[in-house]
């Protein structure tokens, strides 16, 4: 089969009227073109080109599944069930372009030995989480993963729900970023929305930044949407132009997701919450290709 695009379709087609106009008024009457079909032919091509130029103008983001809830839910009745390297099995065969874990130093999800099944098994991009306390760096240097997002950890959080303060904490960050980036692994921070730390961050070394999405995810009202979502473009403009990329994650869920697709510069979109909480009413692939479809892909 074929394959072109809707422009070309649009090109062959005009071509072809010109041709019959041209014949016809030359006294030739090889074919015939009903006016009417021709013209509806010619606006579903139309519209077709105009699907194509909207999603050109869109970007398209990975999309990173965070396995830790299926680790929770293993947990709480103990044993192997569900399983966390089949449920990552079954996102890379949905289409995800990578996993995340997030091993907590009280192991409450995902453990060390979950790290050490799943690095040898993914087809995709691997990206752990977490503090820069030594047992972890311990074992992103023994695993190698694509991607470290080093994010700040507090005692008895039940999710991590700011980003660092480069000023306070850089003495801890710049050595453990060199130590990464020294083993070929990508550094990602974790930083809220504010655009004037976007040039810390990349001074430190970082290589991208994740954007802390959770005030625009909670935010209600159309006025308090509007003004986090200016608040992640300008951070996203800032890291950018500080030669960052830039990564998002936090409560993003099918209702939010679509308005990152107007940044150009984001990479990856980190979800687990809402895709395991959607899978429950769906099943893990289809959530997995949903939230692809979210992500413009």
């Amino acid at each position: 089969m074929i394959k072109t695009s809707a422009l070309n379709v649009q090109k062959i087609l005009c071509f072809l009227q010109k041709k019959k106009i041209v014949m016809e008024r030359e006294g030739y009457r090889i074919f015939h073109v009903d006016t009417g079909v021709f013209s509806t032919l010619l606006s579903a091509v139309d519209k077709g080109f105009q699907k194509e130029k909207d999603r050109g103008s869109r970007k398209m983001i990975n999309l990173s599944v965070n396995v830790n809830k299926v680790a929770t839910l293993r947990n709480a009745r103990g044993g192997d069930d569900p399983n966390v390297i089949e449920a990552a099995r079954t996102c890379i065969e949905a289409g995800c372009q990578g996993i995340t874990v997030h091993p907590r130093e009280d192991q409450r999800h995902i453990r060390t030995t979950d790290v050490r099944e799943l690095a040898p098994i993914l087809t995709v991009e691997f990206n752990i989480e977490g503090d820069p306390r030594p047992d972890l760096i311990d074992l992103v240097m023994e695993i190698c993963p694509d991607q470290f997002t080093l994010v700040p950890v507090e005692a008895d959080e039940i999710t991590s729900h700011h980003g660092w303060n480069i000023q306070k904490d850089q003495k801890v960050l710049r050595p453990v970023i060199e130590q990464c980036k020294a083993a070929g692994i990508r550094v990602s921070l974790f930083m809220d929305a504010i655009p004037e730390t976007m040039a810390d961050a990349s001074a430190i070394g970082a290589d991208r930044v994740e954007l802390y999405t959770g005030p625009y995810a909670s935010a209600k009202t159309d006025a308090e949407i509007s003004n986090e979502f200016a608040r992640i473009q300008q951070s996203h403009d800032a890291a950018r132009d500080a030669g960052m990329e830039i990564n998002a994650g936090h409560d993003l869920n099918l209702n939010n997701l679509h308005r990152l697709q107007k940044l150009q510069g984001i990479k990856e979109a980190s979800i687990g919450h809402a895709l395991i909480g959607h899978a429950l009413y769906v099943g893990l692939s289809q959530a997995v290709k949903d939230f692809r479809k979210a992500c413009g892909q």
